[in-house]
């Protein structure tokens, strides 16, 4: 019979379930964690947990704390379990549990109660995983939005802040009043430059409610950026049956993920930060390669496998990876288009990186869904695959395969929700897509002038002319065909057989 999870009943686990060593009443808050869902306890929670059985770091437990509804379920799941999570890593070759007891606290979902939590002494990192959609970006550029109507609204009232944002700066403002001194702000989010985006939106809406706090944010906050990878699937029935049938534990928000973790963070952090080294962190000077290597390889490589297996009526990745076609598409655009694009670094093996990933998409304990991979496109294709594209160009490097994803997301999205096993298009962008997508059947053009994703893109000739020849093998002959044609074809020569098409399409 399953054991409902408390700090009661941790001893009476099973001895194949981990638990802290540690005494949690002996914990002191260190960190304030903003979206609290299940990469956090997956990844950092897990290396401050790694710490802390060490015997280290105990004036930094984490205080959970969110904005949004979905936080104020999560806050009422964990208070109900003082705070503990159960972490499964899904191993193919014997999976593992443990208990993570890092986590202290949960401040109510309420703008006035973050932000006096925010004000405590004791808290010297604020951590965010708030998605990538969450920073007040201008989807064209990439950059802050000030004329955002949720940012006006902070900007014109700052004393009662709505968004994360506001009642970051909110704080910092009476920190620095009470000569409390600064916290750093360390983005977890699967976002390129996390760090230097968190500082921009943060100092932007400081500029227009204060230019002195915002002067003093500059000079005194630190924005690390850093590189987060553990694939981490959504939590569903499935999950919380599987831990309370082999672990014999009934949690109502356990985390299952795979073994893998990597975290490379750079060293900036202007309150101290506990000893992460210890447990396997990697702290460097500048992060930017680690990130490039993880978002050209394992992100874009997600974004390659997704759209052509859902096409292909696939439902979990770890099946659809195992499709030699699919698996030799991933691998033919990685070593074509996508690697050669990236520089050379000390110690670092794309070759071997790319073979991992493949490992890790193969995973079939994890059951990572192929819905997950396809949603969001309008936000992640701008970040994980455009960049890509952007740089083969200014090189003068081919970008046949880059152009077939482009053509594979644009036929998801004229497929998505009609049948044959295609799931629904989930993207906040999704009429506009399935607009462009529906228009390029006849202007190839369409797609690439959907407003607010690709930007200079739509003016490349290049691509144009690549998108229309493998739109015309997509609908002429299929998905399948056409990623066999790329991988037959070579990296220069595949443009032979379609080019022909591109006026017509």
């Amino acid at each position: 019979m399953a054991l409902t999870i408390s700090q009661q009943t941790l001893a009476a686990l099973g001895q194949d379930v981990g638990v802290p060593a540690y005494d949690r009443r002996g914990l002191a808050p260190g960190i304030l964690h903003i979206g609290l869902g299940n990469f956090h306890r997956s990844h950092m929670a897990m290396y401050l947990d790694r710490l802390l059985e060490r015997g280290e770091a105990h004036d930094w437990a984490i205080v959970g704390s969110g904005v949004m509804p979905a936080d104020t379920r999560m806050r009422r799941r964990l208070q109900q379990q003082d705070w503990l999570s159960t972490i499964v890593d899904l191993d193919p070759g014997g999976s593992s549990a443990r208990v993570v007891g890092a986590m202290v606290d949960f401040v109510p979902v309420a703008p006035a109660a973050i932000v006096r939590a925010l004000c405590d002494p004791r808290i010297r990192i604020v951590s965010l995983t708030i998605t990538e959609g969450g920073y007040f970006l201008d989807t064209a550029t990439g950059r802050f939005d000030p004329g955002h109507p949720r940012i006006r609204a902070d900007a014109a009232a700052p004393a009662q802040p709505r968004t994360l944002f506001g009642m970051l700066v909110r704080a910092l403002g009476e920190r620095r009043a009470r000569g409390l001194g600064p916290f750093t702000v360390l983005s977890c989010d699967n976002l390129p430059g996390n760090g230097a985006v968190t500082r921009s939106v943060v100092v932007g809406l400081a500029e227009l409610i204060d230019p002195y706090l915002a002067a003093w944010i500059r000079r005194e906050v630190t924005f690390p950026n850093s590189m987060v990878d553990c694939i981490t699937p959504r939590t569903t029935a499935r999950e919380r049956e599987l831990v309370s049938r082999r672990f014999g534990i009934r949690d109502a928000a356990p985390v299952v993920c795979e073994p893998f973790r990597q975290w490379v963070v750079e060293d900036r952090f202007c309150a101290g930060r506990p000893p992460w080294e210890n447990v396997g962190v990697q702290f460097v000077d500048d992060v930017s390669r680690h990130e490039t290597m993880k978002l050209r390889i394992l992100n874009a490589g997600h974004a390659s496998l997704a759209y052509l297996a859902a096409l292909l009526g696939y439902r979990h990745v770890h099946r659809a990876v195992a499709d030699p076609d699919i698996r030799d598409w991933l691998l033919a655009l990685q070593q074509r288009e996508i690697i050669p694009l990236l520089k050379a670094a000390d110690g670092v093996d794309y070759r071997a990186y790319l073979d991992r990933v493949l490992e890790r998409f193969g995973n079939a304990e994890v059951g990572d869904t192929v819905a997950r991979l396809c949603a969001n496109g309008s936000t992640r294709q701008p970040k994980f695959v455009l960049p890509a594209i952007r740089d083969a160009l200014a090189r003068g490097r081919p970008i046949e395969g880059l152009a077939l994803e482009l053509a594979l997301w644009c036929h998801f999205c004229r497929q998505a929700g009609e049948g044959h096993g295609v799931p629904a298009l989930s993207d906040p962008l999704s009429s506009r897509l399935k607009e462009g997508a529906r228009r390029a059947r006849r202007d190839p053009q369409a797609f690439l002038a959907v407003r607010g994703i690709f930007d200079d893109l739509v003016d490349s000739r290049a691509l144009l002319v690549a998108l229309a020849g493998w739109l015309a093998v997509i609908d002429d002959r299929g998905p399948r065909e056409a990623v066999r044609r790329y991988v037959a074809s070579g990296a220069h020569s595949v443009s032979s057989f379609h080019t022909s098409n591109a006026g017509s399409s």
